[in-house]
């Protein structure tokens, strides 16, 4: 099971903040970060990547699912 962030409808720098806070405190497992901005999502998979995760994005509707891990 995942660890999920719910980041929709925050603004950038905070989603970013809220990944690496999580990526840090569940080290080794999966998370998932729920967003509802094109560009929030893109913020947050060049952070996950540049942390040397993997990235899937899901779009459901208007909402982004990254899966990193």
């Amino acid at each position: 099971m995942a660890y999920e962030v719910d980041a929709r409808g925050l603004s950038c720098p905070e989603p970013v903040l809220l990944t690496a806070n999580a990526l840090k405190q569940h080290q080794g497992e999966v998370v998932e970060v729920l967003v509802n901005e094109h560009h929030v999502k893109e913020n947050v998979r060049k952070y996950a990547v540049s942390q040397g995760k993997k990235v899937t994005i899901k779009e459901v509707g208007r909402e982004f699912v990254l899966t990193i891990q």
